[in-house]
């Protein structure tokens, strides 16, 4: 079932983790971020919207780290209900795609409870002092590739973060997949 990402909620600072990471490491929110600020992307292996997008997500990610964004991926499905989400399987994915961040697993949820995250993907940019300054969309694609000459307008909003420690005025909701809550029915 589709879902669709919150408004912005100006200025909220971003919660801190413990999540342990792909790479067999424990990774926390201040491990993550780039002097400039922070990305966290709320993703899973299964969905079909970030399939689409994911090779963009990958290279916007590549692109952020020298302007100071540090980038980071939680997958929070329940597993026992989408096995392909499984924590062994974000390891297969992280790897055949050479994620240039880390792939952090939320067994309990409740790093996904605490960001408000409600699809994947859903796409959280916060500056230098870690105050929430994007809630939107990585482009105007959906299922479907973009059209070309589509605004990257996540990687614009995050340069502008960057450079400025504010996001843009107009913020377009991300639209994916929604968490697969465990004991959901």
């Amino acid at each position: 079932m589709a879902a669709q990402s919150e408004p912005l909620n100006p200025g909220a600072t971003a919660p801190d983790f413990r999540l342990p990471g792909v790479d067999g490491k424990m990774w926390t929110r201040d491990q993550c971020r780039g002097e400039n600020g922070l990305l966290v992307m709320f993703i899973c292996n299964h969905c079909p919207y970030v399939q689409a997008v994911l090779d963009r997500i990958i290279r916007d990610a590549r692109e952020l780290k020298p302007v100071g964004i540090g980038v980071v991926a939680i997958s929070a499905n329940d597993p026992v209900a989408y096995p392909e989400d499984s924590l062994d399987n974000m390891v297969k994915v992280a790897k055949r795609h050479a994620f240039p961040f880390p792939y952090l697993y939320d067994e309990t949820q409740d790093i996904a409870r605490a960001y408000g995250a409600v699809c994947t993907p859903d796409f959280f940019g916060f500056n230098a002092g870690l105050q929430l300054q994007y809630r939107g969309r990585l482009d105007a694609s959906r299922r479907d590739p973009a059209a070309p000459g589509s605004r990257r307008e996540l990687f614009e909003a995050m340069r502008q973060i960057a450079d400025s420690g504010t996001g843009p005025a107009e913020q377009l909701p991300s639209i994916g997949c929604s968490i697969k809550w465990k004991g959901a029915a």
